[in-house]
């Protein structure tokens, strides 16, 4: 289904000293880019908080007064959007992935409730990882506008209050899709988890695809092992000037009209065909190539 997404990144990050939380890097990415990583496929995706420099075109609005509050946030990025499902999303979670993202919307597009929302594995529901219908969400919105006579500084549960959420339980694969950075001590523990050793190369070919601007599935064990045969069959200095070709290859394939994850693997193959057959040219020959035996 078709949805459109909200980034709220507009609050003052008191325990973070007012520091810019959406800008600050976490695995080399500004937070706010890693949250827009986990929606690419939004119709229309809408920051609410001052302009920075983005990995991606967004459409960019301000609660009015700024520094009015989430509710107040979160209607200023609905009057900028029209699908009739809504992603709701603070700009501080280094780890939302873009499965969490499509179960999310899943669950409340296949359900009669209003939404669905992320329950962290502390049981806490959090719905500013969520999916809204629409609907629903500018109703309350409003209501709780005439009631007040404003929305400033209102609570997030004032709005949720009204509203049916099926949860979304944490996944086993994605068990940190909840974690945000409200402390210097948050993002210290998501700069260490980044590096941790099951993660730290697909965070880093996910940071490098992004910052060189290109979108190709990598088979990263596929690469690992040209760069070993290379390593190992030719000299140490071959493995990255092998991975180095392959891409090069791969993009002249892709130019000329094939499917990119498929050029990467033809290319690889090639290569990684290569470099064993260079390995074999370096032992003793066997006694039918001499001719002895």
């Amino acid at each position: 289904m078709s949805y459109d997404a909200i980034v709220l990144a507009g609050g003052a990050a008191r325990r973070l000293g007012g520091a810019d939380k959406p800008a600050l890097p976490v695995g080399g990415r500004a937070l706010l880019d890693r949250v827009l990583d986990s929606c690419p496929d939004a119709a229309t995706t809408v920051v609410v908080g001052p302009r920075r420099p983005t990995a991606r075109p967004v459409t960019w609005t301000l609660e009015d007064p700024p520094g009015g509050g989430p509710v107040a946030a979160l209607a200023a990025g609905l009057r900028a959007t029209t699908a009739e499902l809504v992603l709701v999303l603070s700009a501080d979670l280094p780890f939302l992935d873009r499965d969490t993202v499509r179960t999310l919307i899943g669950a409340a597009s296949a359900g009669p409730a209003d939404g669905a929302l992320l329950r962290d594995p502390d049981g806490r529901d959090q719905p500013l990882v969520a999916a809204y219908r629409a609907e629903p969400l500018r109703r309350e919105t409003a209501l709780l506008a005439t009631e007040h006579g404003h929305l400033r500084g209102l609570p997030l549960r004032a709005l949720t209050a009204e509203l049916e959420l099926a949860p979304v339980t944490v996944t086993a694969t994605a068990p940190l899709a909840s974690f945000d950075c409200d402390t210097w001590e948050d993002l210290a523990a998501a700069r260490a988890r980044i590096r941790e050793h099951g993660s730290v190369l697909e965070q880093w070919i996910t940071a490098a695809k992004n910052e060189l601007g290109i979108d190709v599935d990598v088979d990263i064990a596929t690469l690992l092992d040209v760069a070993r045969d290379a390593a190992h069959g030719v000299a140490r200095p071959a493995a990255p000037l092998t991975t180095f070709l392959v891409g090069y290859a791969a993009a002249r394939a892709e130019a000329a009209g094939a499917d990119p994850a498929r050029a990467v693997a033809e290319a690889s193959r090639k290569a990684a065909a290569l470099a064993l057959r260079w390995a074999a040219e370096a032992q003793p020959p066997h006694p039918e190539e001499t001719g002895s035996g």
